[in-house]
């Protein structure tokens, strides 16, 4: 397995470089050559197994030779032996034909883990093979940075710096970055919101002498594996719910685009999906993209599901590469008028194509803790704002009631106590693990948002 970059000017990788190069020289993000695909009974194979093995059988395909059997085997068991679930990602049901997918089992309450988990160790493998040391660097509106603090914290080939919007993640989400005592891992709260952190990111990266110099990898889901990792349980909860032998739908509060787009991957691999809507908060670029075909970026304006609060959606530009025909120079322009001019107009084609693949909706703020009031009455469910995001939308866009409708619940209610309070009167609780979170010390570097401030604080924090 091969995989290309999504701007057509870049060396063609196997997946270890992919996995460990990130962003592509030229700009664009690493996506296979072609997508594997599964047949029905191979599908329909995956009934009863542990969540390990279908995570075995769906991404083997995707590794090449990167690891052994026995290796990738024993890489995907130490990823979910922290999670606080045997069943890793279960399904719990809110209405008939409704589920959530529980995705917020992992160490730090959220979605991300499944995927960083699961990257720290195939790093971990890698890097010792071959001898390496790396410098990571990630940028996160909340989730993605405790996760891959988590994941790679005390281990010896890492350096790991993530950057936060100052002031516009949750408490929880800040403290699970900043209280990490292992000294390989640095949080860096930017003054300015998740588009700048993710564009000073992306600077570094095509800053090819820094890039060097340090040994620069990213774990945002600007790398190919995180998507990968997302991919699987698709496949467990479609499963579950009667795949292949009939389609189920999904409802998934996306920001960054990564989450639905691993879904995406899914349906082109065979599975059965009916349909993937995405939802949205009032951030909704991605909602205003399907409606008007025309990807314009406004403002960011800070919300109670902060994690989607993103303008840029780094994972759109996959989908645009298959939209258009996988057609590089097409999506080059494209990306250079969105940096140039803050927006881009898809084809015609590309429209109609998109509109073929995805539903959307949006959720306001009241709408949003009006549905976590719902959930809670109606189910004794405590949902966080992201998945209220998610619930909400599903209800408008169910579509065929005999299909199942499966919304991801993407973090655990406790992670944005204070949106949950107001909506329910209760205040949930961080799990006993946790139970210190708010006693423990905070290391936290303030940084401006400029690349050469960042790359120096970087430089200056790296190991010898």
């Amino acid at each position: 397995m091969k995989y290309v970059s999504t701007r057509g000017a870049a060396p063609d990788l196997n997946f270890e470089e992919a996995m460990l190069t990130g962003l592509a020289r030229d700009g664009g993000l690493y996506v296979p050559e072609s997508w594997p695909q599964m047949s029905t009974d191979e599908i329909a194979a995956l009934a009863g197994l542990s969540y390990e093995e279908v995570a075995f059988r769906v991404m083997r395909p995707f590794i090449g030779d990167t690891f052994t059997d026995a290796e990738f085997r024993d890489i995907i068991a130490r990823a979910y032996a922290s999670f606080g679930h045997a069943a890793r990602v279960p399904l719990s049901q809110l209405d008939p034909n409704l589920f959530l997918m529980e995705l917020h089992h992992g160490p730090t309450l959220a979605f991300k883990d499944v995927a960083m988990q699961l990257i720290g160790q195939m790093f971990q493998v890698a890097l010792a093979r071959r001898g390496q040391r790396v410098t990571i660097v990630g940028a996160t509106s909340g989730d993605t940075g405790s996760a891959a603090i988590e994941a790679f914290r005390g281990l010896d080939a890492v350096d790991v710096f993530i950057l936060f919007p100052d002031g516009r993640v949750s408490d929880v989400q800040r403290r699970q970055m900043t209280t990490p005592s292992e000294a390989n891992v640095h949080a860096l709260a930017v003054k300015g919101d998740f588009d700048d952190c993710q564009a000073r990111l992306k600077d570094m990266f095509n800053d090819f002498a820094f890039r060097d110099a340090v040994g620069l990898a990213g774990v945002n889901s600007i790398n190919w594996a995180r998507v990968l990792a997302q991919v699987v349980y698709y496949f467990t909860a479609a499963v579950s719910l009667g795949a292949p032998h009939r389609k189920v739908s999904f409802t998934v509060p996306t920001g960054n685009f990564g989450d639905i787009f691993a879904g995406y991957v899914a349906k082109r691999m065979g599975l059965p999906i009916d349909r993937l809507v995405i939802a949205t908060n009032r951030n909704d670029i991605l909602h205003r993209t399907l409606e008007t075909g025309r990807y314009q970026t406004e403002g960011v304006t800070p919300s109670i599901s902060p994690s989607m609060d993103i303008q840029v959606s780094s994972n759109f530009e996959r989908l645009l590469f298959d939209l258009y025909d996988r057609e590089g120079a097409a999506v080059d322009q494209l990306m250079s008028d969105l940096k140039n001019g803050g927006s881009f107009a898809l084809s015609q084609g590309a429209v109609d194509r998109l509109r073929e693949e995805f539903d959307s909706g949006r959720a306001d703020e009241d709408e949003t803790r009006a549905t976590i009031t719902r959930v809670r009455q109606t189910t004794g469910q405590i949902v966080c704002p992201h998945t209220a995001v998610g619930i909400k939308v599903a209800a408008d866009r169910r579509g065929d009631p005999s299909v199942p409708m499966v919304v991801l619940a993407t973090a655990h209610a406790a992670k944005f106590p204070d949106a949950v309070e107001a909506a329910t009167g209760l205040r949930p609780a961080l799990p006993p693990r946790m139970a210190d979170l708010f006693d423990r010390p905070e290391r936290v570097t303030q940084v401006d948002n400029d690349l050469a401030a960042l790359q120096a604080t970087i430089r200056e924090g790296r190991r010898a």
